[in-house]
Order: C-alpha cells, then sequence, then structure tokens
C-alpha cells in the first residue's frame, strides 16, 4: 500500500535532494555557447527583492511562489532559468533597532536574512542560493560606489545647495518621490523644507527617454506607465526671459519662466518667486525689505507643499522691493515672494496673468493689484463696466494683445513664442515636472559616499583601486540632524589621493534606491571581485524576463532602475536600454479588512501554517485566493479546503498507484478505440493543459489555474473505472476498458504534472511512487488540438428520480439516440427488467429520468 500523505516528511525529504543535489543552481553560458549561440533559451524570473526587518510575511510568500510557479514553468519548457534571491538589506530599520537595542545593524540585518532564507527554503521556492546577495555587504557595495563614481564622471552626480524635503523624525532628507501627501512615505510624519548641500542625480537628463521608451516594454501594466508618465509630467510651452530691473547698487537680474500660455503675457501684471528660489536673498540683501521678506521665506518653508499648493487656501505673499519688465509690453510688474508658488514646477519662478488663473486673480485682489483681460471672457465673468470680476480660464480670442488681437489660443501660442524668440526674449520649450533624484542621507546603515573634499585639491572621486569605501564600527547611531559617520572622526579623515594631504570623507550615505537601481545586473555575476558583473553572461540573461513586485515602486524603483539602465548602455557596460521585459504587480493580502501589519495586529505567521498543513497548501492557498494583481481577504477555512483538495489528489493518484493503473505505459490508443467516456476524460484532461498554460504564461490567474486542476481531479473520479477498489456490488461502476485504463493513467499524470509548480513536494514524491524521477525536469504537457473541443457530453440517468448511472453521448444526440443509448448501459438492465415504463423525460444538456412502475 502506499504512505499516507505526509506534508512535513514529504516536503523536508525533497527539499533535501533539491539542496544536495543543487537542482536549482543555473552556471552562466561558456564562451563556446555564446559564441556559438546554440544553448537552451535562457530565462530570467525574478521577485523584487526584500528588506529583512524580520521575517517573511505573507505578502512575501504570495510573491515568491508566484515566481516560483513562473520559474518552475519555464524550466519545465526546456529554458535555462535563473531565479535568484536577495536582500535589500541597508536602511532605517536596522538602523533604529540599533538605536533602541545597542545591536549593530550588520548584526540585526545578518539574523533577518537568516530567518527568511530559512523560510523560503521551507516553502520550497526553486531559487539559485548561489547567487544571493545582500546590498549591505562590502562585495556589493564597493560597486554601488564604482557606479557613482561612473555618473559622477559623466556629469550624472552632482552636489549642489537646495531646498530638501525633511524628515524630522526620521532625521534625513528625502527624495520627491519619497513624499507622499506632503509626508514621509516611511513613517509617516509630516515633511519640512530645509536647505542644505546634497547629493543629486541627474535624472531629468533622461525625462525624455524614460517616456519615450515605454515602447520597448514587453508587458507592463498599463497603470504603472501611467503613474510614470504623470509623475515625470511633460508639459510643452515656451520659456520667457523677465529682466529685474536694478536698484541703487543693488544688480540687475534675468528670471526664465516656463509657461504653457505664453500667449497671455500681455496679462502678466506682477511676478512671483518661490520661497526657497536662490535668488530672493539676493533680490532683497541690504534693502529696507529684507528682513520682512526673509522672515516669510523662513515661515513659508516650514509649511508642507501640499498645504502651500492646496486651492482653497488663502493667498499670502510679500513685495520684495524690486520690479521686472514684461519683455511683450516693457510694462514695469512687481516681483513678489509667495508660497503658493513652488520650485518643484518650472523655474520656480511665474508671470502672474490674474484675470485668467484662480490663484493669480485671488493673489491680485488681496494684494490690489491689476487685473487685465487678454482672453476674450464671457459675460458672467465681467462687471457692469466690462472688467473682469472673476478669471476667465477657457479658449477664447486674445484682446489687449497689441498685434496679436485676434488670434486664437493655438495661434496666439505660436505667433508670440516666434515673436520673443526673434529679440532674444524667449523661446519654444519642453518642462518636466520631474526632478533630479536626492541621493544624500544623514545616517549611518547606508552605502557611504566616495567623494573626498581637499583644502588644496577640492572634490574628488575616491580612486577605483581604492574601493570600497567601508562603513566603520560605531555606537552612537543617534540622528542629529547630520550624518553620524561625521563624528567617526578617524573614519572621516583620511588622505587626499592627487596631493598626498588631509582630507575628509562625505559624511553622508546613499539613498537605498540607489543599491536597488541596478542589483538585477549583480546576480549574474555575485562573486566576482574585478568586475560589476560580466558583460557577455549580463546580455545574455537580461533584460530579466519576468519581474514581480508591488504597484507602490512604480515611480521609486522601477523609474529609477531604468534610469539607471539607460545611463549604463549610455556608458557602454550593458547593451540594452530597459531592465525588465514583463512586470507583473501582485495584490494585497488583508486580515479582518486591513493589510495584513505588525503594527495592526493582523499577521498570520506562515510558518504556522507550513507546520499544520505543510508548505504545498499554503503556496496553493495564496494563488487559489483570487487573481494574482487583485488584493484578497485572507480566510482560515481556505487553507483547510485547499489541504483537502491535495489530500484528495494523494489518494487518487495512490490508489491508482496501488490498482496497478500507474505508470502510464504505451502510446494513446487511437480515437476510433475510444468509448465515449475515455473520450470525453482525454478531452477534459487536453481542455485542462491548455488552460493551466494559459493562465500561467499570459495572464497570471494562478487561481483559475488551480480551478481547472479541480475540475480534472472531479472528472478522473467520476470516470467509469477510476482508481479504486475492485466492483463489489451492483451499484458499483463497471471497470474500465485497456484503452479507458490508458486514458486514465494519462489524465492522472497529467494532473501531477501540472500542479507541481503549485504544490513541488507531493508532486515529486508522487511522480516517484509511479516509478518515475525528477518531475521538475518533465516537458511541460502540450495539449492535442484533436481533444480540445467537446463533441461529447455527459448526462446523469435517474430511475424514479434517483440517480443510477451516467451516460456520454454526442452533444447534437437527438432525444431518441439518448435514450436508446441508456438503455445499452449494463448497469441499467436490472432496473428496467419487470417493470412497465411510465415516462421517459430528456432534460438537454444535464440528466435523463426514466419513470417506472411494477408490473
Amino acid at each position: 500500500m502506499a504512505p499516507t500523505y505526509d506534508p512535513e516528511q514529504i516536503e523536508t525529504k525533497w527539499q533535501d535532494v533539491w539542496e544536495r543535489e543543487r537542482t536549482f543552481v543555473v552556471e552562466n553560458p561558456t564562451a563556446d555557447e555564446l559564441a556559438a549561440g546554440n544553448g537552451p533559451e535562457s530565462a530570467y524570473v525574478l521577485e523584487m527583492f526584500p528588506y529583512p526587518s524580520g521575517s517573511a510575511h505573507m505578502g512575501h510568500v504570495k510573491n515568491y511562489t508566484m515566481g516560483d510557479v513562473i520559474a518552475r514553468y519555464k524550466r519545465h519548457q526546456g529554458k535555462r532559468v535563473m531565479h535568484p534571491m536577495g536582500y535589500d538589506a541597508f536602511g532605517l530599520n536596522s538602523e533604529n533597532v540599533a538605536i533602541k537595542t545597542g545591536e549593530h545593524p550588520a548584526e540585526f540585518t545578518e539574523r533577518a536574512i537568516a530567518t527568511i532564507d530559512r523560510q523560503l527554503r521551507r516553502l520550497g521556492v526553486a531559487i539559485d542560493w548561489s547567487r544571493e546577495l545582500a546590498t549591505c555587504r562590502p562585495d556589493y557595495y564597493k560597486w554601488t560606489q564604482w557606479l557613482f563614481i561612473q555618473f559622477y564622471n559623466k556629469g550624472l552626480a552632482y552636489k549642489k545647495e537646495a531646498p530638501v524635503n525633511w524628515c524630522p523624525s526620521c532625521q534625513t532628507v528625502l527624495a520627491n518621490e519619497q513624499v507622499i501627501l506632503g509626508r514621509c512615505e516611511r513613517c509617516d510624519s509630516e515633511v519640512e523644507a530645509k536647505k542644505l548641500r546634497q547629493w543629486f542625480f541627474r535624472i531629468t537628463a533622461y525625462a525624455e527617454r524614460l517616456l519615450d521608451d515605454f515602447d520597448m516594454l514587453e508587458s507592463w501594466p498599463e497603470r504603472v506607465i501611467t503613474m510614470q508618465r504623470n509623475w515625470i509630467g511633460k508639459s510643452i510651452g515656451a520659456e520667457v526671459v523677465f529682466g529685474i530691473v536694478p536698484v541703487g547698487d543693488s544688480a540687475g537680474h534675468e528670471v526664465t519662466v516656463f509657461t504653457t500660455r505664453p500667449d497671455t503675457l500681455f496679462g502678466a501684471t506682477f511676478f512671483i518667486l518661490a520661497p526657497e528660489h536662490p535668488l530672493v536673498e539676493d533680490l532683497v540683501r541690504g534693502s529696507a525689505r529684507q528682513a520682512e521678506v526673509m522672515s516669510y521665506v523662513a515661515r513659508a518653508m516650514a509649511t508642507s507643499a501640499i498645504e502651500r499648493s492646496a486651492t482653497e487656501k488663502e493667498k499670502t505673499g510679500v513685495f520684495t522691493g524690486r520690479y521686472a519688465v514684461n519683455p511683450v509690453n516693457g510694462a514695469l510688474i512687481p516681483v513678489y515672494v509667495a508660497d503658493y508658488v513652488l520650485m518643484d514646477y518650472g523655474t520656480g519662478a511665474i508671470m502672474a496673468v490674474p484675470g485668467h488663473d484662480e490663484r493669480d486673480y485671488a493673489f491680485a485682489r488681496k494684494y490690489d493689484l491689476p487685473v487685465v483681460e487678454v482672453i476674450s471672457s464671457p459675460p458672467e465673468n465681467k462687471g457692469e463696466g466690462g472688467e473682469l470680476v472673476a478669471p476667465y480660464s477657457g479658449d477664447g480670442l486674445l484682446v489687449n494683445s497689441g498685434e496679436f488681437d485676434g488670434l486664437t489660443k493655438v495661434e496666439g501660442v505660436q505667433r508670440v513664442t516666434e515673436w520673443l524668440k526673434a529679440r532674444g526674449n524667449g523661446d519654444f520649450a519642453v518642462n518636466y515636472k520631474l526632478r533630479d533624484w536626492l541621493l544624500s542621507r544623514q545616517r549611518y546603515w547606508g552605502c557611504p559616499i566616495p567623494i573626498v573634499y581637499c583644502d588644496s585639491c577640492g572634490e574628488m572621486p575616491v580612486p577605483e583601486d581604492q574601493l570600497p569605501v567601508l562603513l566603520p564600527d560605531i555606537t552612537d547611531y543617534a540622528p542629529k540632524g547630520k550624518s553620524p559617520l561625521a563624528a567617526a572622526e578617524q573614519w572621516i579623515n583620511t588622505t587626499c589621493p592627487t596631493c598626498g594631504g588631509p582630507a575628509r570623507r562625505d559624511p553622508d550615505t546613499m539613498d537605498t534606491f540607489v543599491d536597488s537601481s541596478w542589483y538585477y545586473l549583480r546576480y549574474v555575476s555575485p562573486r566576482r571581485d574585478d568586475v560589476a558583473w560580466d558583460r557577455e553572461a549580463v546580455d545574455y540573461w537580461l533584460p530579466v524576463d519576468q519581474y514581480i513586485g508591488g504597484v507602490e515602486h512604480a515611480i521609486l524603483h522601477l523609474m529609477y532602475s531604468r534610469f539607471f539602465t539607460k545611463v549604463l548602455f549610455d556608458l557602454g557596460l550593458v547593451g540594452f536600454e530597459e531592465p525588465f521585459n514583463r512586470l507583473f504587480t501582485q495584490g494585497m493580502i488583508y486580515f479582518k479588512g486591513a493589510k495584513m501589519s505588525k503594527s495592526k495586529g493582523n499577521v498570520v505567521d506562515p510558518d504556522a501554517l507550513v507546520g499544520r498543513y505543510g508548505a504545498d497548501s499554503l503556496r496553493s492557498y495564496i494563488l487559489f485566493m483570487g487573481p494574482g494583481e487583485s488584493d484578497v481577504e485572507w480566510n482560515d477555512q481556505g487553507i483547510e479546503g485547499i489541504n483537502r483538495f491535495l489530500n484528495r489528489v494523494w489518494r487518487i493518484v495512490t490508489d491508482a498507484i496501488d490498482a496497478g493503473r500507474l505508470p502510464a505505459s504505451g502510446p494513446l490508443p487511437d480515437d476510433a478505440d475510444l468509448d465515449a467516456a475515455a473520450r470525453a476524460l482525454l478531452v477534459k484532461t487536453n481542455q485542462v493543459i491548455e488552460k493551466v498554460t494559459v493562465d500561467v504564461e499570459q495572464r497570471f490567474h494562478f487561481n483559475t489555474a488551480l480551478a481547472a486542476t479541480m475540475e480534472l481531479t472531479n472528472e478522473i473520479s467520476g470516470f467509469r473505472g477510476a482508481p479504486g477498489p475492485a466492483a463489489s456490488g451492483p451499484d458499483d461502476v463497471a471497470a474500465a476498458t485497456p484503452a479507458g485504463t490508458r486514458v486514465l493513467a494519462e489524465a492522472v499524470e497529467t494532473l501531477v504534472r501540472l500542479l507541481e509548480p503549485f504544490a513541488p513536494h507531493m508532486c515529486a514524491e508522487l511522480w516517484q511512487l509511479m516509478g518515475r524521477e525528477r518531475i521538475w525536469d518533465e516537458p511541460w504537457p502540450q495539449p492535442d488540438p484533436c481533444y480540445l473541443t467537446h463533441d461529447t457530453i455527459e448526462l446523469a440517468v435517474q430511475v424514479n428520480g434517483k440517480v443510477r448511472d451516467r451516460v456520454v453521448v454526442p452533444a447534437d444526440a437527438t432525444d431518441d439516440h439518448v435514450l436508446a443509448a441508456v438503455k445499452e448501459l449494463p448497469g441499467m438492465q436490472r432496473y428496467l427488467e419487470g417493470v412497465t415504463v411510465v415516462k421517459e423525460i430528456v432534460v438537454p444538456g444535464r440528466l435523463v429520468n426514466i419513470v417506472v412502475r411494477s408490473v
């Protein structure tokens, strides 16, 4: 007799086999294979790597199980599959633990990595563990520093003083992308504005390519592309130069404004600078208005950008005492500083046209500034004297605009911009909402910035042969508004690589999104110490064939990775411009109406479920809960149902083995040798192969793929002569024909093969019990087109309303044909002998009921 289903024993057995045989370790192609180009096709399957904050949660289980199904499926297709694992291991979580407990961040991080490693191995995820990496280890961040230097040498990494987003809780700056509705995306504290000298990556230089190259992507969710388009925020208009009039000893200045409506320039009656604009201090320095203006600037910068830009907020500002020259009419217009203008759009300066902009109109009314109509406005926007009493932002012909009167908006934009360009006061321009990536962080647990400063030689990168710049061991990690590394005097003080004199290291560390912007390249050559990656191997494996992760990374990680790849392509370091061909964004798991979170107390422990039901049950249930992209609600009863299903599959297969019906041998019988029931099972088997294949490869609907295997299980159970004890009574179905037995064996083996990516341990065990080996290397089943359509149907057969048998007939069979087939069933004879047939009822597609009475 076959053994009972024991998940723990079976799963431990096969995990040991995979570990011992290095089953999922994959080698890079050899030079000969690359030269010949005749090796197996590559498949790079990758899930976004996790932050090791303690242990794996259900989101990790879902993410990595989905990736594992895809990786196993690609292996069954005969591809050379790389499915690696790593950890985004720098960051605030480990540093905050260090502040709280005194434990070094490296110790906490490595312990968390070991925990997640153990959990993923226990889930049976087919990972090539030989490629594991962690971004906090020197053999990784050496190359992060090397990449920074490549960007620096290309002019794409630079340092400047700028207003930045400051999180008072995390005590560090944040990139614009890390500020969500005015709050820190990590701790939800309200973000403040602060001026600091910081490092930036010049991502704006790639804005147009980031937009254009969406066409290169094979399959990305449209919502991710839309989110990135909106964040980049391309606008087409004009740049207009306004001159600031000198006053006394104060110099004149030129300020460039970006506007999408140069046709309204004749209506610009005042000029506004953002409080953060670098020119503000110069304009008021030494003037009677300096104290008032700078006091306003300080108050404005302490207010969140969300609050400042709110349409309902009362508009405030302060006059600088200076005037600008309107380039189209020479009018002098006052220069104000106002908090509703932000540095995040255009140049941080605007020409205010109060007649046709609501915010400018509210400001003009508050400070008694002129309002001029330059777009013909409807009567309801005007008072009795024809003056504007409400701004009009719609379309109309130009008025009060000199030689441009009567032009439409489109004509006006074109003609006015051409007029400005001819006089050197403007030009056509494209503007992007995207701002350069601010990457300096004033924290300890991150990659040190490889820059030194020498009083004699200035700023310079650390020589590449001196990398990595190692993080020093310190004991005080508490944030103080500057990096803890600034206090590590033995580390911060160094020698100038040029003159040999004293120099100082940069005390900041890099944003952890720098680490995650290139990790998918390092997996190819994780142990190489001489290069960041092997170029030929990278061009063999990449771009990533299938990338899986959360939609919450649409702006940060995904756009930064695209930027990195384009820079590396331009540097000749890779041969492709987009890192991820196909992207799938999985949904969240909720429990008791909220996203699973330790803080909410609604976390379900994966280890406990694996211990109770087995890894295969947890893997299968988490994929059966709903479509992969959808948010789903955890249900404790659901995993019990899946566990019952797997137990049922186990019994069906082992009973068939015990009955001598497995393994299958010999070719399938010819169609002419199949009775209707055997043919119906063969049709169902092939339909399920096609369904599972499409759902896994094209749709990521693992739930419906699993549902299809359940349907096949039901068909197998209901098949005449299905596995089980021999017929022992008059109500038992007849034994299957030899052809039917062969079809049954085919269906059962196909069921095991289709289930293997979902429940790999159980299926490996069943495959071995059949006398076969290494199910993970079996080719994926292919549907036979001859058996993909139903030309037969199965009907229940009742006698006096009680089901006595089932009949398989052609789908287009007449009622007479159906009744004749029923009466020929061997099991029906005993119910029809010695009785009178009173009525024969055929319900199409469902059942036959024969009403009889005793003679």
